[in-house]
């Protein structure tokens, strides 16, 4: 029995590695089934767009003829379809020519430029489509991530900051989604003519641009909706309202009343303020407005000037949008879930992100330069400079300085531009990537990464 059990064991382990391989093989065989589809329907698309045309080209015996009603533009049916075909405004060129080394964000690498020209197939006049836009300090980029490799894409993700743990592809920023669209918010430096200067980018040189928008931060940002002021909170009448303030003698609690120019009764904020102020148990002793010398309710008519000069509009239609179970002892963290989907000037704006943001597992790194690299390194001249004796030097195209190229090493480096895979299994140390014009060479230890050699692009490209 014992031959017979050791040869049923070897038999039935190699069936498990044959599953194993053509579980593998059913997958890749998914994956680009997958990419199949997706091309044929691509596919698909174009040819029935250049039917369209077609058909809309009659020969000119059938203009006499009677026409049918019209029907819907073939463009236009696309579009209430959501099909359309993207054609892109310009292309990025920018400091960074290669996917290795490119910042993931782009707040990581601040002295990262690139340049963005509007191409004239888009607008004859490219610098009138630029029109204003001057006067806006930062703009948001859409654009399509053409380096991916495939169009396949997974539901789950593996973000580098996450060590390997998966999450939701929509929870991340990942390029590899569904329609490889990538957004990013870039510093508007200057135009010149057709030509958009920006910095603080994370793009790769090349990558087509799809939209220009600019960036609004009483729109696109939750934390300045507070600083914007409103118009009266009640809206359920168009009559000027004026403000009563009133301070109770014996107890020091403030009282605000709202009240109408063609009304004399109290209306319904009015109530609201004083209800939620006596609730909180707000007496004006407690404000520092009111001096340790007010403890005795002394030159009150005084201290009410000061609350009525302190006490804004927008500060009343905060305290009214507040509701009573918000007003507790203790700290407010979160907003009730009525609240979160439904912001309104007035009300305090929250906004939450994932904890793995603020603290992910995988930690920031500290930098170092040998001396051999700092010497490399300064060896570079900025665009701007030139001269005789300077010629043979090698030069940045969109850095300024190499103090500025030694930051943006930093940025890059310090925020761990390597894959989980590289990280976690490779055992080579060395890392290559490529900034302006200079080709940067370093290695990662324990905590740290150091640069060890800075050369020209041209001499690297010359010694292949």
């Amino acid at each position: 029995m014992s031959p017979l059990c050791g040869c049923c064991g070897e038999y039935i382990h190699k069936l498990n590695q044959q599953v194993s391989v053509m579980r593998k093989e059913i997958k890749n065989l998914r994956q680009m089934l997958d990419s199949a589809v997706r091309a044929h329907r691509k596919h698909m698309t174009s040819i029935q767009s250049a039917v369209s045309k077609m058909a809309l080209r009659e020969p000119d015996h059938k203009k006499d003829q009677p026409q049918p009603p019209p029907s819907p533009a073939p463009s236009q049916a696309a579009l209430e379809q959501g099909n359309i075909q993207t054609v892109p405004i310009g292309h990025i060129s920018s400091c960074f020519s290669m996917k290795n080394g490119t910042p993931r964000q782009p707040t990581i690498c601040g002295p990262s430029r690139a340049e963005l020209r509007i191409q004239q197939s888009v607008f004859n006049n490219p610098e009138h489509a630029l029109m204003g836009l001057e006067h806006y300090s930062h703009v948001w980029i859409i654009f399509l991530f053409h380096k991916n490799g495939h169009l396949s894409y997974k539901a789950k993700v593996k973000p580098p900051r996450l060590d390997g743990q998966r999450v939701g592809v929509y929870a991340t920023r990942s390029p590899h989604r569904p329609n490889a669209l990538g957004l990013t918010l870039a510093k508007l430096d200057k135009i010149i003519g057709d030509t958009l200067h920006l910095s603080d980018i994370d793009m790769i040189s090349g990558t087509p641009v799809l939209d220009i928008k600019p960036y609004i931060p009483e729109y696109d940002s939750p934390n300045a909706r507070m600083g914007m002021d409103s118009e009266p909170c009640d809206l359920n009448t168009d009559q000027p309202q004026a403000t009563t303030l009133s301070l109770n003698d014996s107890t020091g609690i403030l009282n605000i009343h709202k009240t109408s120019e063609t009304d004399d009764q109290s209306g319904d904020v009015g109530s609201l303020l004083s209800r939620d102020i006596f609730e909180a148990g707000v007496p004006v002793t407690d404000s520092p407005i009111v001096s340790a010398q007010s403890s005795h309710f002394t030159n009150l008519h005084n201290v009410l000037e000061e609350v009525k000069a302190c006490v804004t509009q927008g500060d009343l239609c905060q305290l009214s949008c507040e509701r009573e179970d918000q007003l507790s002892d203790s700290p407010k963290t979160k907003p009730p879930e009525s609240t979160v989907d439904h912001p309104c000037y007035g009300e305090e704006a929250y906004s939450t992100i994932a904890g793995w943001i603020r603290e992910p597992p995988v930690g920031g790194l500290e930098v170092r330069f040998t001396v051999h690299a700092k010497r490399e390194l300064a060896e570079f001249l900025p665009t701007h400079l030139s001269g005789p004796s300077e010629s043979d030097r090698p030069r940045f195209k969109f850095l300024r300085s190499p103090e500025e190229a030694a930051a943006a090493i930093r940025g890059v480096l310090s925020a761990d531009p390597r894959s989980v895979y590289r990280r976690t299994r490779c055992r080579d140390r060395l890392f290559f990537f490529t900034l302006d014009t200079a080709d940067i060479t370093c290695w990662f230890g324990r905590g740290f990464a150091e640069v060890l050699q800075v050369r020209p692009v041209e001499q690297h490209t010359a010694s292949m």
